[in-house]
């Protein structure tokens, strides 16, 4: 009688998970439980880990998703699509790129990277907003120096929008791009269970990763812990990351809900790979890159710009952090601003991994020319 009672019980939860999450793809499962055999493990790399994860989830993942959200609700609120508006622009797919980049946050940048992806715009589109973007480290710098951010977004737009245009004047867009956009982002349909519980843990995410800008710290939020909060949409999205059918970017076809949720986890399992790999160098290998700052001046700039060569905001968000703490010069900060990709590289990479070394080799010349242009002509500028 115990047995006919407890295995449906058994069977209804398996099913409800089932119905949750979807099938599995076993390559992904293999890095998500190593991901959660990292966080539950006892002692200080337990507790690191979550600590990370926190961090991953408050300052970044909140803000491509809110980000995501605006973009697609926009476009499907208004009947636009980003990706046509790009490829029917011509002389303006550039600028409008650059622009797109620049926004604060990764959500406009990785939308250029969808359309590249689709044949929608050229390398020059992609070059632009990839040289414009300073990702996360954008909303930080906004927040604690706008006189900075005043110069430094504006520069970055302008030096995007040159590039653009230099690449697109030496590589011209070809007729087709060969990575197939239904191959790459297939139909969800209907937005899932998963997907509206993703966008709602995001929302008390975005409340203290808002107040950490503002240097807010919070240790509660609508009364409850943050820690467990971050973890479980951490934990959430490597759930949705695990079964998904996409490999980066989603059908602009579905629900901007499910694009958000889904895209924001494929972004969040690299986020979390830069911030698990750099923190524990740190923490285990001696790395301080606060000291290589302080005893290399002359290499400051170029080590900035080397440091915008790592895929993801975290790294990033670390130079914005000195260059406010006076660690770093301006030259140094505008120089990471323009070789950094932010958490689009992410996609960029796994769709046209090619395409991805070659706009970021470009961003390099003209980060390298601004740096050292500054660090010479104007040492003590912004800082």
């Amino acid at each position: 009688m115990n047995t006919a009672t407890t295995t449906p019980t058994r069977m209804t939860g398996l099913t409800a998970f089932a119905r949750f999450t979807g099938p599995i793809r076993p390559k992904r499962a293999v890095v998500v439980l190593l991901y959660l055999v990292l966080a539950i493990v006892p002692g200080d790399l337990g507790a690191l880990t979550r600590s990370l994860f926190t961090d991953a989830f408050t300052q970044v993942s909140v803000f491509v998703a809110a980000t995501l959200l605006l973009f697609y609700g926009s476009e499907r609120l208004f009947h636009f699509d980003m990706g046509t508006f790009l490829s029917k622009s011509k002389f303006w797919q550039v600028p409008v790129a650059s622009l797109l980049g620049a926004t604060p946050g990764c959500g406009g940048a990785v939308i250029v990277v969808a359309a590249y992806s689709s044949g929608n715009v050229g390398m020059g589109a992609l070059v632009a907003t990839l040289t414009a973007t300073m990702g996360d480290a954008a909303f930080l710098l906004i927040a604690t120096r706008p006189e900075a951010a005043l110069v430094v977004l504006p520069i970055s737009l302008v030096v995007g929008v040159a590039s653009g245009w230099l690449v697109d004047w030496l590589n011209p867009m070809p007729a087709t791009n060969p990575i197939g956009h239904c191959e790459i982002a297939p139909k969800i349909g209907k937005t899932r269970l998963r997907d509206w519980t993703y966008c709602l843990i995001v929302l008390p995410g975005l409340i203290v990763g808002g107040a950490q800008l503002a240097q807010i710290e919070l240790t509660h939020v609508l009364g409850l812990p943050i820690t467990p909060i971050a973890c479980l949409g951490v934990g959430v999205g490597l759930l949705i990351w695990m079964v998904s059918p996409v490999n980066a970017m989603t059908n602009p076809s579905d629900a901007p809900v499910t694009r958000a949720a889904e895209e924001t986890s494929f972004i969040t399992v690299w986020v979390l790979a830069a911030y698990l790999a750099y923190d524990y160098a740190a923490a285990y290998a001696g790395l301080d890159l606060h000291q290589w700052f302080q005893t290399i001046a002359p290499l400051l700039p170029l080590i900035a710009i080397a440091i915008g060569f790592v895929p993801g905001c975290g790294p990033q968000v670390l130079v914005c952090t000195l260059y406010i703490n006076g660690a770093i010069p301006f030259s140094a900060l505008i120089g990471n601003a323009i070789s950094n990709d932010g958490d689009a590289l992410f996609p960029a990479i796994a769709l046209s991994p090619k395409a991805a070394v070659v706009a970021t080799i470009y961003s390099a010349i003209p980060a390298l020319v601004v740096a050292y242009g500054f660090y010479f002509l104007a040492p003590n500028f912004m800082n």
